[in-house]
């Protein structure tokens, strides 16, 4: 990547590792510390040119562009903090495949998959200051930050091209464990039901059931019953916002410990049993990655393990 420097302003030619790259990612990288507000705004105002033009925050960079980047001073309030070393560590333990176009990590609940709202950071923030050379690291999908489990972070524009291709196909199997409230029908293996996005009054944004929101399907397989819980296996189909959770509810069985989707008697009942947390965790991912079949499984978290224990000793 090729730079000249005029005045405090930066000139970047693009080259092949952030080709594809979203602008405003990119800008991350070349902007450390800069908070993504910041980064809204040198683009809304123009201060960042991609050809001598403006460009939008999605706008995805093309070999050969060149990118003007303004000189950027901060105050000590401004500055992001940066991941603390402990979480860097525990990522970096939970790194369970690498090579040159892929990441796969077993995310932990609680964090999220990347900063903003109100969030200094998240896993790919923390990502790119572990891999200060890798000049292309962008998320593939997202897990929710309650849900822990696999995750995929593309380190290549093609790597990221080839899993979005996979996964709008029949590439990518997914395959998650939820503990749902009642007793799931073991002749329910599938609920199909269009979803959309909506914003409450509050400004939460939560996902409905609606005709006129995107087709959704998930499959669910019962894996083993309790008295007043049941642990499936939940095999989404499509990839929507929430579906999970959202598709569990419409099917009559939300998912336990979930605060945006399960009425507030069952979160009190799982929480005096010892539920802290969403009770949902991405166990197992299947791709076809450079020639050959790969199969990624990430046991349940401790804490999670031991509430089924306590949900066997009450049968």
């Amino acid at each position: 990547m090729s730079q000249e420097r005029a005045e405090g302003v930066r000139l970047v030619r693009v080259d092949a590792g952030s080709d594809g790259q979203r602008v405003d990612n990119f800008l991350l990288r070349e902007l450390k510390g800069v908070p993504k507000s910041r980064i809204y705004r040198l683009l809304r105002k123009g201060e960042v040119r991609i050809n001598k033009g403006r460009a939008k925050a999605d706008y995805r960079l093309q070999l050969g562009d060149e990118v003007r980047i303004p000189p950027v001073r901060m105050s000590e309030e401004e500055v992001a903090p940066p991941p603390p070393d402990a979480l860097l560590q525990r990522i970096e333990q939970a790194i369970l495949f690498e090579d040159d176009g892929l990441i796969v990590v077993n995310k932990p609940a609680g964090l999220a998959v990347h900063g903003g709202s109100g969030l200094s950071f998240g896993l790919i923030e923390a990502l790119r200051q572990m891999r200060p050379d890798a000049r292309f690291l962008e998320l593939v999908h997202r897990l929710d930050r309650d849900t822990s489990g696999l995750i995929m972070v593309a380190k290549k524009r093609s790597a990221l091209v080839t899993l979005h291709a996979a996964l709008r196909g029949d590439g990518v199997d997914k395959r998650y464990l939820a503990l749902v409230v009642g007793q799931w029908p073991k002749r329910k293996l599938r609920v199909e039901a269009a979803l959309e996005k909506n914003t409450l009054k509050s400004g939460e944004r939560v996902v409905r059931v609606s005709a006129t929101g995107k087709q959704a399907l998930t499959e669910f397989r019962v894996v083993e019953p309790f008295a007043a819980a049941t642990l499936v296996e939940a095999r989404p189909i499509t990839g929507r916002t929430h579906q999970i959770r959202v598709h569990a509810q419409f099917g009559g069985h939300p998912i336990a410990g979930d605060e945006k989707y399960c009425d507030r008697d069952h979160l009190a009942r799982f929480r005096e049993l010892g539920l802290r947390r969403l009770f949902l965790h991405a166990a197992e991912l299947t791709i076809d990655w450079q020639g050959r079949p790969l199969t990624f499984t990430a046991e349940l978290p401790p804490e999670l393990r031991q509430f089924l224990e306590v949900l066997r000793k009450s049968l």
